[in-house]
Parts: C-alpha cells; structure tokens; sequence
C-alpha cells in the first residue's frame, strides 16, 4: 500500500512540475506579435478589443478589414444601428485606436512604376 502512495505521488508530483513549467500557448506567440487564439495583433487593448468585437463575430472579419479611424467609426455605427452593437462607452477610443494602428489601409502601389529612359522604336508596318 505504501508503495501505491509513493507512486502516486511521485506521478502526481512530475504533472505539477510539466504545468507549472509549461507556457500557455498566447505567451509563446507573444515573440511574434500574433495572438494565438485570436490571430489579432498583440497591444495593450487586444484583451479589450477581443472581449468587446469577438463576442459577436469571429476576430478573422477584424483581421481581413482595413480602414482609416474614421471607417472603422462607421463600421460600429452601422453595426449599432443593424446588427444591436451595444453603446461601446469610455472603451471606443481605445478600440478605435487598436483598429486603426494594427487595421488601417495598406499603402503600397496599386500598379508598376512608369517606365523611364527607353528608348522607342518604330514597328515597320510590311
């Protein structure tokens, strides 16, 4: 019986140690600056944001959007006004800010650069 004990304990004993030594998953991800349940971006108001626009629709319609400030604001107007948005208070600004750091519009070229110092020919039409 005695023997039973020990083992169990011992066993017992070497699962506290893995969990108290292994990480949960949003810590490790933390390097990466991607939020591993969410997929958002790692700030201080993803918590907020996470509990205020993941409790209606899934964070990959956050993730997918870009907009200015000002097009997220209309996003939750139009979401207030069609789809029951509660009044979001004292948090907007803080959310707003979160999207329009981590959500606005990309800037980049839409087409090539214009092609510079060629020199053109004639096509001779036969």
């Amino acid at each position: 019986m005695k023997r039973i004990l020990i083992f169990f304990l011992l066993g017992f004993s070497l699962v506290l140690v893995k969990c108290k030594n292994s990480q949960p998953q949003s810590q490790i991800e933390v390097t990466s600056g991607i939020d591993a349940e969410s997929g958002l971006a790692i700030d201080p108001n993803l918590m907020l944001v996470k509990g205020q626009c993941t409790a209606c629709h899934s964070a990959k319609l956050i993730a997918q959007n870009r907009f200015t400030r000002e097009g997220w604001k209309d996003k939750i107007i139009w979401m207030q006004k069609t789809q029951n948005l509660w009044d979001l208070g004292e948090s907007e600004p803080a959310i707003l800010d979160y999207l329009a750091k981590h959500y606005a519009p990309e800037a980049r070229a839409s087409r090539r650069a214009n092609l510079e110092n060629v020199e053109w020919y004639k096509l001779n039409e036969d």
